[in-house]
């Protein structure tokens, strides 16, 4: 069985707009951080890490789905693809609301501004990286749409694991540069999953 995703006119047209959307909302944030470059850098390869790990993570999946048809979803095909649309769609508008939330001291590498102050406000209210929490929401949605049981776990995983790496490299950077008032916020919230983790 062949994924909708991949396969159906009308799925693919659906997806290719939402991974399209995804595309040049991470182009915008990107944008958005060459202007705050306040701070050194302390990314240590951590940005190279996530990047190489989502890059793994949709080849992975995609060739997953080509490769192992077998472990396609044979039942409720298309509640999954939906289902796997909408939360792209939830992940990239909370993941832009994120980095609004953040303003000034959002950076795609980790860096640490003179007289940095903690934001807990906006999505930052339930956990300490929403912006890597909306990621994983695309992921996982997008194994999801793939429609592929062997799939599912590499689309959303692998990327997982490169920004749990990261998070621990940000979080050191915090902690150092922010100090007491980064700790008493933290101590409050989960990283990536209110009440989990």
């Amino acid at each position: 069985m062949t994924s909708l995703a991949l396969d159906h006119p009308g799925a693919r047209l659906a997806f290719d707009v939402v991974v399209g959307a995804f595309v040049v909302s991470e182009l915008s944030i990107r944008l958005r951080s060459e202007r705050n470059r306040a701070g050194s850098r302390q990314d240590r390869g951590s940005l190279l890490v996530v990047g190489a790990t989502i890059l793994g993570g949709v080849a992975g999946s995609a060739l997953v789905t080509k490769r192992v048809p077998g472990a396609a979803v044979k039942d409720a095909r298309w509640p999954f693809f939906v289902a796997g649309l909408v939360l792209m769609c939830a992940g990239i508008a909370i993941r832009q609301w994120a980095v609004a939330t953040l303003g000034r001291y959002f950076t795609i590498d980790v860096r640490v501004q003179s007289g940095q102050t903690v934001v807990d406000t906006g999505p930052y209210r339930w956990v300490r990286h929403p912006a890597y929490t909306a990621l994983i929401l695309v992921f996982l949605g997008l194994g999801l749409t793939l429609g592929n049981w062997a799939a599912l776990p590499v689309a959303f995983l692998v990327p997982t694991a490169g920004l749990i790496y990261r998070i621990r490299i940000e979080e050191h950077a915090l902690l150092a540069g922010v100090g007491e008032p980064y700790r008493r916020y933290a101590e409050g919230r989960k990283r990536l999953v209110p009440g989990v983790w």
